[in-house]
């Protein structure tokens, strides 16, 4: 039973081993969680993603800006005909025309035109105004989104980071219990010479021996495959190269358990109240479509031929309004879907509160049984050992079986990697409290 539970012990730390990344520093500093996560901030292609996403709303809300601003088109272009009604068009316009001209046969009339209109709008129902906060609402849900993904990324590499802190120090672990198989194996070996052990004894300990240094080799082999593995998170390509961590992480240590539940601070909250506003914006945007349009212009144009040798200029300007009387019910289904939206965002909202809620909790809760969970380790290490010093003397005196023995170091090597995934997972508790109260693992940019 106590060899089942070292195996389930190495396997949830190899497990945990082989989902760890790390990466050599840059000028051969220690890999410590400040310096893995900026670098993760600087190269993660989902940090660019979430920036560029940012970009594309402002653009948006500069193409919306736009309609306070005038519009100015210029146009030209040159046409020949010899039709009546064109002929008599290019005349009046070049002030060409006299009564001596035959508008029945014009000729070939030819007229070069250049338009100038500026165009203002002086009134649309306030859809505008509603766009333009509904984009600003936009921008402000991209950049929490950035934060989301800051704050998310640099969680996971303080967790990469603390897993292969947990897979490197299971490997220490489990040389220590290698050197002390072989230790008591070449003891047995020696009493099995001296007629004092059974040879059974003597190939139990070879045997749990093998078995241990089966167990190293594979942590060893995970710690290599999760050095391999760290570029990816950090946004870069693989690296083999050896993989330099401290030998404690101020960063980590200097973690602090948070005074209170408070989850407001959450980036995915403020996105979804931003997506809210915008949806309300759109809303009001919708309804705007049944009031009047006014916009002023203003066109000034200049026309040229060459059949009648004449140019003339001529400007005109007003107020055109536009009022939507009837679109088969298109308007009616704009607002509907638009509210309908609106609805959507604020249950949205609701249910991520609730989410978040029990997030929180369950974050605590785990942190607390991780916190208790260490304590009760640190203490059962020290038992243990004192146990298994005490069994290898009465072996060596030969009062203790070897079945007991081996039961022993076991245990002692159990309860060292209890202890080693104890500490990680206390830390790891304590970044998922965090994360879920939306506190940063280190201050961000």
């Amino acid at each position: 039973m106590t060899h089942f539970c070292l195996r389930r012990q190495l396997a949830g730390l190899l497990s945990l081993s082989s989902a760890a990344v790390v990466m050599a520093a840059p000028s051969g500093e220690p890999w410590t969680v400040d310096r893995a996560v900026a670098a993760a901030l600087r190269q993660s292609p989902d940090v660019h993603s979430a920036r560029h996403r940012i970009e594309a709303g402002e653009a948006m809300l500069a193409q919306i800006n736009s309609a306070w601003q005038p519009q100015l088109t210029l146009a030209g272009s040159y046409t020949r005909t010899n039709g009546a009604l064109g002929g008599l068009g290019f005349a009046l316009n070049q002030r060409a025309f006299s009564p001596s001209l035959d508008l029945n046969r014009p000729g070939w009339a030819d007229n070069l035109n250049v338009t100038g209109t500026v165009s203002y709008n002086l009134y649309d129902g306030g859809r505008p105004t509603a766009r333009r906060e509904a984009a600003r609402a936009g921008v402000r849900a991209a950049e929490q989104d950035l934060r989301v993904v800051q704050l998310q990324l640099a969680a996971d590499v303080a967790r990469a980071l603390l897993n292969l802190r947990k897979a490197r120090e299971g490997v220490t672990a489990l040389e220590a219990a290698v050197k002390a198989h072989e230790a008591n194996t070449a003891d047995a070996r020696l009493r099995f010479e001296a007629g004092q052990v059974l040879k059974a004894d003597l190939l139990s300990l070879e045997v749990q021996s093998a078995r241990t240094r089966e167990q190293l080799s594979s942590a060893r082999n995970a710690a290599a495959l999760a050095s391999r593995m760290f570029t990816f998170l950090l946004g870069g390509p693989p690296s083999e190269e050896a993989v330099e961590l401290p030998a404690e992480d101020a960063a980590l240590a200097a973690l602090t358990a948070p005074e209170s539940g408070n989850s407001s601070q959450r980036p995915e909250l403020h996105r979804l109240r931003e997506r809210v506003r915008a949806t309300e914006a759109l809303l009001t945007a919708a309804r705007g479509g049944q009031r009047p349009a006014v916009n002023a212009f203003l066109s000034g144009q200049h026309d040229t031929g060459w059949h009648f040798d004449r140019s003339a200029g001529s400007v005109q300007g007003g107020v055109a309004v536009e009022l939507n009387v009837f679109d088969g019910g298109r308007h009616t289904g704009h607002v509907r879907s638009a509210a309908a939206e609106l609805a959507q965002a604020k249950e949205e909202l609701r249910r991520m509160e609730l989410v978040i809620g029990l997030e929180v909790e369950r974050a605590r809760l785990a942190h607390l049984d991780a916190r208790e969970r260490l304590q009760v380790m640190s203490g059962a290490v020290a038992q243990a050992e004192e146990s298994a010093a005490l069994s290898r003397a009465r072996f060596s005196q030969g009062v203790l079986l070897t079945a007991e023995l081996l039961g022993s170091e076991s245990r002692l090597v159990e309860t060292r990697l209890s202890r080693t995934l104890a500490a990680a997972d206390e830390r790891l508790a304590l970044i998922e409290r965090r994360r879920a109260l939306g506190l940063p693992v280190i201050p961000l940019p």
